[in-house]
């Protein structure tokens, strides 16, 4: 990816998430999201009920998208409360009641006090935001004694003997591109687990998911629609143009997809 971030995460692109890409309004957003939903949820809640999620928890989930985990989180574990924290919030307005309460707030907001929680969850957000390393601090700060912060972050896991498929190719400028218009930024995300040891927390752990890339999946279309989306933007970082993005879609939806796509590391600890 272009440039290098700073020590805090900080990174070029001065855009933002839900405006200058991805916004929550465009159509077929909201299925954009969801198919990515249906492969990492399960990863997700699985971890969150290892970790304890259950009944008698107040939870915030942080850049709660279409409310799929807040959901889970009522109807499953039984959580006693759950804050979901979004900038946009109206895919999940219809989710209030006695039990889920929606803040619409930017989460950089320095303002912003939700209050405390058993557990903290960010799931594909800290790495579209600059200054992450700073916001781990103040998720970590918003949790009760015991309580659980778990962070879910992209990581590229590159084949280094392929630099030339349109495959290869349309993924490297995804990444250009979204570092130059909105300043995502995975680099950090394998240290993790040392940030949150520096926040004094516990029980530090983490894992890496890389679910299968199958040609027709939720996966596979999640990342069609996002380079669909995002047409104009990867043919401007040059790395790429509309044949080799075509090229590249082709090859999401044939039989001879075969690829060790993005995965999706999870890291987490307890306040003592």
């Amino acid at each position: 990816m272009a440039g290098s971030p700073s020590a805090d995460g900080a990174a070029p692109g001065g855009g933002h998430y839900g405006e200058d890409l991805f916004a929550p309004w465009e159509p077929r957003e909201a299925e954009r999201v969801d198919a990515a939903a249906l492969v990492y949820d399960p990863v997700t809640t699985r971890r969150l009920r290892a970790l304890g999620a259950g009944p008698g928890s107040r939870c915030l989930d942080v850049g709660a998208g279409t409310g799929t985990v807040a959901r889970w989180l009522l109807e499953e574990a039984g959580a006693a409360e759950v804050v979901v924290l979004d900038r946009d919030t109206g895919a999940l307005e219809a989710l209030a009641g006695p039990r889920l309460r929606v803040v619409t707030a930017d989460l950089t907001d320095e303002g912003l006090r939700p209050g405390r929680f058993d557990l903290v969850h960010a799931r594909f957000v800290l790495m579209h935001l600059p200054q992450r390393r700073r916001l781990i601090t103040r998720l970590a700060g918003w949790l009760a004694p015991g309580g659980r912060l778990v962070l879910g972050d992209a990581l590229e896991v590159p084949d280094a003997l392929d630099g030339s498929s349109a495959y290869r190719r349309t993924m490297d400028a995804m990444w250009r591109a979204l570092r130059s218009t909105i300043g995502t930024d995975v680099s950090s995300v394998p240290a993790y687990p040392h940030f949150l040891r520096e926040e004094g927390l516990r029980d530090v752990a983490a894992e890496l998911v890389v679910p299968p890339l199958v040609a027709g999946g939720p996966l596979a279309r999640f990342w069609a629609e996002t380079w669909n989306r995002m047409r104009p933007a990867l043919e401007e970082t040059g790395l790429v143009d509309a044949a080799v993005v075509d090229e590249a879609l082709a090859y999401l939806a044939s039989p001879g997809l075969a690829e060790l796509g993005p995965g999706m590391v999870l890291a987490w600890g307890r306040r003592s």
